[in-house]
């Protein structure tokens, strides 16, 4: 890249070699399978709603896919970890442990359950929570109580801690399983962005207690909206799935509900387009494999930032391409998402920390200094899996 050039336009020039011309979207779906005829299927049925055969088969497929004994399916990524933190034990009044440095989904579902996000710091090498600093943080600022965890300022239980794998990369899940075993907490993976990645040959979402996805239409494969709770306990599947279905008891004709339950039931017609979605996954995720291998090859010679990769021992999905500025360039964020943008080239910061975010400016943090600093560096590039051919 020639020295006179700004990083900016470098950037651009970059990008441009992977994808060609603008406009191209950060995100898009890919819809090249089964989905017409599938939903067709659906509409000729009548079945488009809560009940109906492609519910259960997205349930089965999504379980065999990730490894996960038990899948629930629900309306969108949010329900599924508000459902997955209340299964938790999450109370009115506790704490829940999560990063700064996430969408803001993981913190509604917390509020959701009465409880207070405590914000926790990231690291840049998985851009997921830092355990080691977490643990030193959990160590000087709380006090075991009859087996609970008890923040000593405010006085409340810190119940769970809910990591969040950034953009597909899988965090230091054998750190934080550790953290949450010497502190009582329970785990809730927060793997949203990450159908598809993998922690040491195991999917993610599949290590804690329950872990919980998202189909948004942004997301690596789509139902419009959706999302799932994985499990490998049988009585908390059970439950989600009573829970997540208003709470109806099985009768023939009678409407009896024996608790508040929550109409988060995904629709057949939303199931259907996830089958097809699902059989085209793996050409999906090989094709956004191929994506980051090209991005890497043409930021190479740009000095000044890096294209993230996958951590060691892990296998991510790529869900979105990210760079990261290096520290003494964290200014040029800013011109950079200008100039690719009016290139044609939709790219996107990393979202405002929670903390920063009025709803929560007064909950609890840790040190958010590698958050902080993350947040300021990161940049979000077209990411869609058609960007390359997709080889069925």
């Amino acid at each position: 890249m020639s020295t006179s050039s700004t990083l900016a336009e470098q950037v651009v020039a970059a990008i441009r070699t992977v994808v060609g011309t603008g406009p191209v979207a950060l995100h898009e779906p890919s819809f090249a399978g089964n989905e017409w005829l599938y939903l067709k299927e659906c509409l000729d049925s009548t079945f488009v709603s809560s009940v109906g055969k492609f519910v259960d088969r997205f349930e089965l497929e999504l379980a065999a896919f990730t490894g996960a004994k038990y899948a629930i399916a629900v309306v969108n990524g949010t329900a599924a970890l508000h459902m997955a933190l209340k299964l938790a034990g999450v109370k009115v009044g506790d704490e829940v442990l999560i990063p700064a440095l996430t969408f803001v989904a993981t913190a509604n579902a917390v509020t959701y359950c009465g409880a207070t996000p405590h914000f926790i710091d990231s690291e840049p090498r998985t851009l997921g929570v830092d355990a080691a600093k977490l643990r030193d943080y959990l160590a000087s600022n709380t006090e075991q109580r009859g087996g609970q965890c008890v923040n000593r300022v405010t006085e409340r239980v810190i119940r769970a801690i809910v990591p969040m794998h950034t953009f597909g990369h899988p965090a230091d899940l054998n750190g934080l399983l550790a953290v949450a075993y010497d502190f009582n907490l329970v785990l809730v993976e927060d793997a949203a962005e990450s159908l598809g990645s993998y922690y040491r040959g195991q999917h993610t979402g599949t290590f804690g207690q329950m872990g919980t996805l998202s189909f948004n239409g942004n997301k690596t494969i789509t139902t419009g909206g959706g999302g799932a709770i994985l499990t490998n306990n049988l009585e908390l599947a059970r439950r989600a799935k009573h829970l997540t279905t208003t709470a109806k008891l099985p009768h023939a004709w009678e409407y009896r509900h024996d608790e508040i339950g929550y109409n988060y039931r995904l629709p057949n017609l939303n199931a259907a387009l996830g089958c097809a979605q699902l059989e085209q996954l793996p050409a999906m995720l090989s094709a956004k494999r191929e994506l980051s291998h090209r991005y890497h090859a043409a930021f190479a010679p740009v000095s000044g930032v890096k294209l993230i990769g996958e951590p060691e021992q892990c296998q991510s999905n790529y869900w979105l391409q990210t760079l990261m500025l290096d520290v003494e360039h964290a200014v040029q964020r800013d011109p950079i998402l200008k100039a690719t943008n009016e290139a044609g080239f939709m790219t996107r910061p990393v979202w405002i920390l929670m903390h920063e975010l009025p709803p929560f400016k007064d909950c609890p943090t840790m040190d958010l200094t590698g958050a902080q600093s993350l947040s300021q560096r990161l940049v979000n590039i077209p990411s869609s899996s058609s960007l390359v051919p997709v080889v069925p």
